[in-house]
């Protein structure tokens, strides 16, 4: 990253017709499932008397190699601190996979208490959010900390702790929450109008998957999860004939792949960079020589918010992952427990600089 930022012209807040894509073809059915299989690769298990196997070594190699293009986030920690020595730091991580463990079941996701006093500890010094492809009211359940910002369903449902300018509370997309969350807060829903139609694909899978053992749908409010996890591998072309089947009969939904789950989106040219570029707008906080974003994310749709801070050449990316991935982030973090160490960092180092203001 450079040492010195360049220009930014935020996207309006604004949400219009021309946000909508070119409505795609729908994938035959064999190119859904070999997608879902090469999105959900199968666990390694590596037996103590082949551990120092050649194929486990090379792979090791592999990951070493790949680590040297994108560095470790904690050995890295001073060079992304003394970047941020004059700026303010906006926070943004994924939950599933980052703050929590990837579990089989999605309704146990939860995140370690020690995890929990980490991200309230940052979020007393950071503007901090938490963009989720599930449901915020599912986050927040999760967390459980007021002092967050919620972005749900991959970027288009968003709430927050404090008041937005009043140029973005007025706007026609921001509307005052019903639900007692956060108070002060505002809500940016900008696919409300694909509500009804979200709602019926849920009841239609529901149904055509009630037989499907371990399969489980999960309504995102903007969107839907399919997870097959626990699903037979022999019986996941019945899960993905289902999903094809029936988005036949709504072509402004589209299909995308996530870690052995199919998720239903509304067509629309929003996704977690959008929400990135658009809290950072709403908050004031675009400022680029003064603020340094950092996303920390897992999943492939955590790629556009990573893409976006590439891109603009405006931030920092972490990737958590244990194995090697083609990415936009800038460093990466093997697990959950290593963002947790990462939390506390900087933490420890936002307070040292306090100290340091006082004394002087």
């Amino acid at each position: 990253m450079s040492s010195s930022l360049s220009p930014y012209s935020p996207p309006s807040a604004t949400f219009s017709s021309t946000s909508y894509l070119t409505i795609p073809r729908r994938k035959p059915i064999n190119d859904c499932l070999d997608a879902m299989k090469s999105s959900s690769p199968p666990c390694k298990k590596v037996s103590k008397d082949i551990i120092f196997d050649a194929a486990f070594e090379e792979a090791d190699a592999v990951y070493r190699n790949w680590m040297s293009k994108y560095p470790s986030a904690l050995t890295s920690f001073e060079q992304i601190t003394n970047y941020a020595k004059d700026k303010k730091i906006a926070l943004f991580m994924d939950y599933d996979g980052t703050l929590s463990p990837i579990v089989d079941n999605p309704d146990l996701a939860f995140m370690s208490s020690a995890m929990r006093t980490a991200v309230k500890h940052v979020a007393k010094y950071f503007p901090t959010a938490i963009i989720s492809g599930r449901s915020r009211d599912k986050v927040y359940e999760f967390v459980g900390l007021k002092e967050l910002y919620y972005v749900g369903s991959h970027g288009l449902d968003l709430v927050g702790p404090v008041k937005y300018s009043e140029s973005i509370a007025t706007n026609h997309n921001c509307i005052s929450p019903t639900d007692e969350l956060v108070s002060t807060a505002n809500l940016f829903q900008t696919a409300r109008e694909f509500l009804p139609m979200i709602d019926e694909v849920f009841r239609s899978l529901i149904e055509k998957t009630k037989d499907i053992k371990g399969s489980k749908i999960e309504n995102n409010k903007f969107c839907l999860s399919v997870h097959y996890r626990l699903v037979d591998e022999n019986s996941w072309t019945v899960i993905a004939q289902c999903v094809h089947d029936i988005l036949k009969n709504y072509p402004r939904l589209e299909q995308t792949y996530g870690m052995k789950v199919l998720e239903i989106r509304p067509i629309i040219n929003w996704n977690k960079g959008d929400a990135v570029e658009f809290m950072l707008e709403s908050l004031g906080l675009n400022d680029r020589g003064a603020m340094l974003p950092i996303y920390i994310g897992d999943d492939r749709t955590d790629e556009d918010a990573f893409k976006v801070l590439r891109e603009s050449n405006r931030g920092y990316g972490i990737l958590v992952s244990s194995v090697p991935k083609e990415t936009y982030a800038h460093f990466s973090l093997k697990d959950p427990s290593e963002v947790m160490v990462f939390l506390r960092s900087l933490v420890r180092w936002k307070k040292s600089q306090i100290a340091v203001y006082r004394s002087s």
